[in-house]
Parts: C-alpha cells; structure tokens; sequence
C-alpha cells in the first residue's frame, strides 16, 4: 500500500524559506508521479509542483522561479523547496501520488495522498 507523510510546514515571514519533505513507501516500481498540491482557506485545492519518473517538473505560474520540486530515489523522498514566500502562499500543503508516466494538472487525478501539512506566511 503506498503511503505519503509530509513534513517541514510552519510559519514564515515573507521573504523567507522552508522546505518541505515527503516520505513515500510501500511503493514497488513502475512509473509514479509525485507532486506538491496546496489549499488555502475557502480556496480549491490547487497544483504547486509535479515530478515524474524521467525527472521533468512542472510548476504553477504563481511559484515559477521560486519553488523547485526535487527527488531523492534512494529515500524514496520528495522535496518542495520554497523561496521568497508570500502570505498568498498560505495554505495546507499535500503531497500526492499517481501510477503514470504523466503528471496530471487536476488534483482529482490522483489517488495517493498525504495528511498535508500547514504554511503560514505572515506579511
């Protein structure tokens, strides 16, 4: 069974950093997307950040320049490193999964997620 824990959330000024970490196991092989979904209050949940099983990223135009999604394989875990924080970055941060070679746009094209984990950034 394939299962995703986030960690790293918290509070920020803006103009900061944090890094967020997720931890996949249980997975087996054969082709995975991962990536980083966000929801803030009242709001849709939305895509921050996917990585597939090639290593291409894709990122929302809200975060380019200042997010960046990464890999580890041999920890089997999935990094979002976000700078230059906004108070409009606010919201419960997920990580989610999917079996395929593409990465979907839409959340509700995953299966697997995370417990999320909160951003605060205060202006």
């Amino acid at each position: 069974q394939v299962r995703l824990v986030e960690s790293g959330g918290g509070s920020v000024q803006a103009g900061g950093s944090l890094r967020l970490s997720c931890k996949l196991s249980g997975y087996t092989g054969g082709a995975f997307c991962m990536g980083w979904f966000r929801q803030g209050s009242g709001k849709e949940r939305e895509r921050v950040a996917t990585l597939n099983g090639y290593g291409e990223t894709a990122y929302s135009d809200p975060v380019k320049g200042r997010f960046t999604v990464s890999k580890d394989n041999a920890e089997n875990r999935l990094y979002l490193q976000m700078t230059g924080l906004r108070p409009e970055d606010t919201a419960v941060y997920y990580c989610a999964g999917r079996f395929s070679r593409f990465c979907a746009v839409d959340y509700s094209d995953y299966v697997y997620w995370g417990q999320g984990t909160q951003v605060t950034v205060s202006s």
